[in-house]
């Protein structure tokens, strides 16, 4: 639900915190994400930016980040959940 054209932008939000990544944990997994990404990349007619970055630590976000839209219902958010 993220374009992979659009350099540090998801949505209204805009800032490198907000740039378009790939986690992975081993060489197999980004083999296979290159792979995938040549193949989108030749359907499409702009560079794919998101970058493939070695998986580290991982923090959970705060509350209030957690389910955006069921939350917020209407939310800012251009992706629209059906439940």
């Amino acid at each position: 639900m993220h374009d992979p054209t659009t350099l540090n932008r998801q949505g209204n939000d805009i800032g490198t915190q907000y740039r378009s990544a790939l986690f992975y944990y081993n060489e197999d997994q980004l083999k296979i994400a290159g792979q995938v990404k040549d193949r989108i990349q030749l359907k499409i007619n702009k560079p794919i930016v998101t970058t493939f970055e070695k998986a580290s630590a991982f923090f959970i976000g705060e509350d209030y980040h957690q389910k955006y839209l069921e939350n917020n219902y209407g939310g800012y958010c251009n992706h629209r959940l059906h439940w």
